[in-house]
Protein backbone atom coordinates (compact mmCIF):
# COMPACT_ATOMS: atom_id res chain seq x y z
CA UNK A 1 0.00 0.00 0.00
CA UNK A 2 1.35 3.74 -0.43
CA UNK A 3 3.00 5.17 2.78
CA UNK A 4 0.39 7.79 2.51
CA UNK A 5 3.13 10.78 2.70
CA UNK A 6 4.85 9.18 6.32
CA UNK A 7 7.99 7.34 6.44
CA UNK A 8 8.53 4.19 6.36
CA UNK A 9 10.46 1.42 7.53
CA UNK A 10 12.43 -0.50 5.03
CA UNK A 11 14.12 -4.04 6.52
CA UNK A 12 17.01 -5.02 4.02
CA UNK A 13 18.11 -8.51 4.21
CA UNK A 14 21.58 -9.32 3.08
CA UNK A 15 22.26 -5.96 3.84
CA UNK A 16 25.17 -6.17 4.78
CA UNK A 17 26.15 -7.76 0.95
CA UNK A 18 27.56 -4.74 -1.52
CA UNK A 19 24.06 -4.30 -2.99
CA UNK A 20 22.24 -4.41 -0.16
CA UNK A 21 24.28 -1.73 1.70
CA UNK A 22 24.55 0.27 -1.48
CA UNK A 23 20.22 0.40 -1.36
CA UNK A 24 20.05 1.06 2.40
CA UNK A 25 22.45 3.78 2.71
CA UNK A 26 21.19 5.62 -0.23
CA UNK A 27 17.11 5.02 1.09
CA UNK A 28 18.54 6.51 4.62
CA UNK A 29 20.14 9.22 3.05
CA UNK A 30 16.71 9.83 1.69
CA UNK A 31 14.83 9.56 4.79
CA UNK A 32 13.77 6.08 4.98
CA UNK A 33 14.14 4.24 8.31
CA UNK A 34 16.29 1.59 7.36
CA UNK A 35 17.08 -1.47 9.28
CA UNK A 36 19.91 -3.63 7.82
CA UNK A 37 18.97 -7.74 8.42
CA UNK A 38 21.90 -10.52 8.87
CA UNK A 39 21.93 -13.94 10.12
CA UNK A 40 24.28 -12.78 12.82
CA UNK A 41 22.85 -9.70 14.66
CA UNK A 42 26.02 -8.22 15.72
CA UNK A 43 27.38 -8.56 12.09
CA UNK A 44 23.96 -6.66 11.41
CA UNK A 45 25.14 -3.92 14.22
CA UNK A 46 28.18 -3.48 13.10
CA UNK A 47 27.43 -3.15 9.03
CA UNK A 48 24.64 -0.70 10.35
CA UNK A 49 27.61 1.49 12.31
CA UNK A 50 29.72 1.67 9.64
CA UNK A 51 27.11 3.33 7.22
CA UNK A 52 26.26 5.64 10.21
CA UNK A 53 29.95 6.93 10.21
CA UNK A 54 29.91 7.09 6.46
CA UNK A 55 26.51 9.40 6.67
CA UNK A 56 27.29 11.55 9.33
CA UNK A 57 24.32 10.26 11.68
CA UNK A 58 22.50 8.05 13.50
CA UNK A 59 20.08 6.58 10.45
CA UNK A 60 20.64 2.85 10.45
CA UNK A 61 19.77 0.32 12.92
CA UNK A 62 21.30 -3.79 12.53
CA UNK A 63 18.90 -6.85 13.52
CA UNK A 64 18.97 -10.46 12.92
CA UNK A 65 16.73 -10.64 9.99
CA UNK A 66 13.69 -12.43 11.88
CA UNK A 67 13.76 -9.09 13.89
CA UNK A 68 14.55 -6.45 11.03
CA UNK A 69 11.34 -8.26 9.01
CA UNK A 70 9.07 -8.37 11.83
CA UNK A 71 9.47 -4.65 12.20
CA UNK A 72 9.81 -3.43 8.69
CA UNK A 73 6.76 -2.03 6.71
CA UNK A 74 8.68 -3.09 3.53
CA UNK A 75 11.26 -6.02 3.34
CA UNK A 76 14.17 -6.28 0.61
CA UNK A 77 15.95 -9.43 -0.05
CA UNK A 78 18.94 -9.08 -1.46
CA UNK A 79 21.20 -12.68 -0.49
CA UNK A 80 23.00 -14.84 -2.97
CA UNK A 81 20.78 -17.76 -4.31
CA UNK A 82 21.98 -20.02 -2.42
CA UNK A 83 20.65 -18.84 0.55
CA UNK A 84 16.92 -17.55 -0.67
CA UNK A 85 15.46 -20.50 0.33
CA UNK A 86 16.57 -21.23 3.72
CA UNK A 87 16.81 -16.97 4.30
CA UNK A 88 12.86 -16.67 3.22
CA UNK A 89 11.94 -19.79 5.47
CA UNK A 90 13.39 -18.38 8.18
CA UNK A 91 11.53 -15.18 8.21
CA UNK A 92 8.18 -16.45 6.60
CA UNK A 93 6.34 -15.58 9.89
CA UNK A 94 7.17 -12.28 9.94
CA UNK A 95 6.00 -11.09 6.06
CA UNK A 96 2.56 -11.85 6.22
CA UNK A 97 0.97 -8.38 4.94
CA UNK A 98 3.87 -7.23 4.34
CA UNK A 99 5.54 -6.38 0.54
CA UNK A 100 8.66 -8.24 -0.36
CA UNK A 101 10.53 -6.67 -2.93
CA UNK A 102 13.12 -9.61 -4.22
CA UNK A 103 16.44 -8.79 -5.66
CA UNK A 104 17.85 -12.27 -5.86
CA UNK A 105 19.12 -13.44 -9.36
CA UNK A 106 19.53 -16.80 -9.84
CA UNK A 107 23.02 -18.07 -10.93
CA UNK A 108 25.04 -21.35 -11.10
CA UNK A 109 28.70 -20.85 -10.59
CA UNK A 110 31.38 -20.61 -11.35
CA UNK A 111 29.18 -20.48 -14.99
CA UNK A 112 28.26 -16.97 -13.68
CA UNK A 113 27.79 -15.49 -16.95
CA UNK A 114 25.38 -18.12 -18.39
CA UNK A 115 21.43 -17.89 -18.19
CA UNK A 116 20.40 -20.30 -15.27
CA UNK A 117 16.65 -21.10 -15.12
CA UNK A 118 16.02 -22.54 -11.30
CA UNK A 119 13.15 -25.53 -10.60
CA UNK A 120 10.24 -22.11 -10.04
CA UNK A 121 11.20 -20.06 -13.53
CA UNK A 122 12.28 -17.41 -11.85
CA UNK A 123 13.70 -16.80 -8.03
CA UNK A 124 10.88 -14.20 -7.23
CA UNK A 125 8.49 -16.78 -8.78
CA UNK A 126 9.94 -19.22 -6.21
CA UNK A 127 9.67 -16.48 -3.35
CA UNK A 128 5.86 -16.09 -3.54
CA UNK A 129 5.01 -19.97 -4.32
CA UNK A 130 6.85 -20.61 -1.20
CA UNK A 131 5.34 -17.45 0.87
CA UNK A 132 1.62 -17.89 -0.46
CA UNK A 133 -0.67 -15.08 -1.32
CA UNK A 134 -0.19 -12.66 2.14
CA UNK A 135 2.72 -11.49 1.21
CA UNK A 136 3.55 -9.19 -2.30
CA UNK A 137 6.59 -10.32 -3.86
CA UNK A 138 8.18 -7.83 -6.47
CA UNK A 139 11.52 -8.32 -8.32
CA UNK A 140 13.59 -5.35 -8.80
CA UNK A 141 17.11 -3.93 -8.81
CA UNK A 142 18.31 -7.51 -10.58
CA UNK A 143 20.38 -5.27 -13.20
CA UNK A 144 21.79 -2.55 -11.00
CA UNK A 145 25.44 -2.95 -10.15
CA UNK A 146 26.41 -2.71 -6.85
CA UNK A 147 29.59 -0.56 -8.10
CA UNK A 148 27.21 2.17 -9.52
CA UNK A 149 25.36 2.38 -6.13
CA UNK A 150 27.81 2.52 -3.67
CA UNK A 151 28.62 6.28 -4.49
CA UNK A 152 25.79 7.84 -3.02
CA UNK A 153 26.43 10.91 -5.18
CA UNK A 154 26.94 9.20 -8.45
CA UNK A 155 24.28 9.81 -11.51
CA UNK A 156 23.68 5.95 -11.96
CA UNK A 157 22.48 5.49 -15.67
CA UNK A 158 20.38 2.45 -15.63
CA UNK A 159 17.17 1.81 -15.34
CA UNK A 160 15.63 -0.82 -12.92
CA UNK A 161 12.74 -3.33 -14.45
CA UNK A 162 10.16 -3.71 -11.83
CA UNK A 163 7.73 -6.64 -11.91
CA UNK A 164 5.04 -7.74 -9.61
CA UNK A 165 1.18 -8.89 -9.65
CA UNK A 166 0.18 -6.54 -7.26
CA UNK A 167 -0.63 -3.12 -8.26
CA UNK A 168 0.01 -1.33 -5.29
CA UNK A 169 3.54 -3.26 -4.38
CA UNK A 170 4.61 -2.27 -7.64
CA UNK A 171 3.84 0.93 -6.67
CA UNK A 172 5.66 1.23 -3.44
CA UNK A 173 9.04 -0.60 -5.22
CA UNK A 174 8.66 2.11 -8.10
CA UNK A 175 8.88 4.83 -5.49
CA UNK A 176 11.69 3.03 -3.30
CA UNK A 177 13.89 2.80 -7.29
CA UNK A 178 12.99 6.86 -7.02
CA UNK A 179 14.42 6.83 -4.02
CA UNK A 180 17.59 5.03 -4.33
CA UNK A 181 18.20 7.43 -7.57
CA UNK A 182 17.14 5.63 -10.47
CA UNK A 183 14.20 5.31 -13.10
CA UNK A 184 11.92 2.76 -12.37
CA UNK A 185 10.40 0.54 -15.78
CA UNK A 186 6.87 -1.27 -15.09
CA UNK A 187 7.92 -4.25 -16.68
CA UNK A 188 4.54 -6.18 -15.91
CA UNK A 189 3.71 -9.41 -13.84
CA UNK A 190 6.11 -11.13 -12.05
CA UNK A 191 6.05 -14.17 -14.31
CA UNK A 192 8.19 -11.29 -16.41
CA UNK A 193 11.11 -11.91 -13.42
CA UNK A 194 12.27 -14.71 -15.44
CA UNK A 195 13.98 -12.66 -18.20
CA UNK A 196 14.50 -9.66 -15.96
CA UNK A 197 16.51 -11.83 -13.71
CA UNK A 198 18.25 -13.82 -16.84
CA UNK A 199 19.51 -10.75 -18.17
CA UNK A 200 22.00 -10.30 -15.18
CA UNK A 201 24.55 -13.38 -16.26
CA UNK A 202 24.09 -11.50 -19.88
CA UNK A 203 25.76 -8.24 -18.17
CA UNK A 204 28.47 -10.05 -16.56
CA UNK A 205 29.31 -11.92 -19.72
CA UNK A 206 29.38 -8.29 -21.12
CA UNK A 207 31.50 -6.79 -17.81
CA UNK A 208 33.97 -9.75 -18.47
CA UNK A 209 33.97 -9.39 -22.62
CA UNK A 210 34.50 -5.24 -22.55
CA UNK A 211 36.48 -5.32 -19.57
CA UNK A 212 33.98 -2.90 -18.02
CA UNK A 213 32.34 -2.81 -14.09
CA UNK A 214 28.54 -2.43 -14.04
CA UNK A 215 27.01 -2.64 -17.36
CA UNK A 216 23.56 -1.74 -16.88
CA UNK A 217 20.16 -1.58 -19.36
CA UNK A 218 18.28 1.59 -20.53
CA UNK A 219 14.83 1.57 -22.19
CA UNK A 220 14.86 3.75 -24.53
CA UNK A 221 11.94 5.77 -26.47
CA UNK A 222 10.29 6.95 -22.95
CA UNK A 223 9.80 10.33 -22.73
Amino acid sequence: MSDGGLIQTIAVLGGTGKEGSALAMRWAANGYRVLIGSRSAEKAQAAAAEMNAQLGGDYLSGFANEDATQRADIVVLSVPYDAHKTTLEAVKPFLSGKVLIDLTVPLAPPQVTRVFIPPGLSACMEAQALLGDSVRVVAAFQNVSAVKLKDLHAVVDCDVLVCADDADAKADALRLVEAAGLRGIDAGGLANAVAVEALTPVLLHINKTYKVKGAGIRITGLA
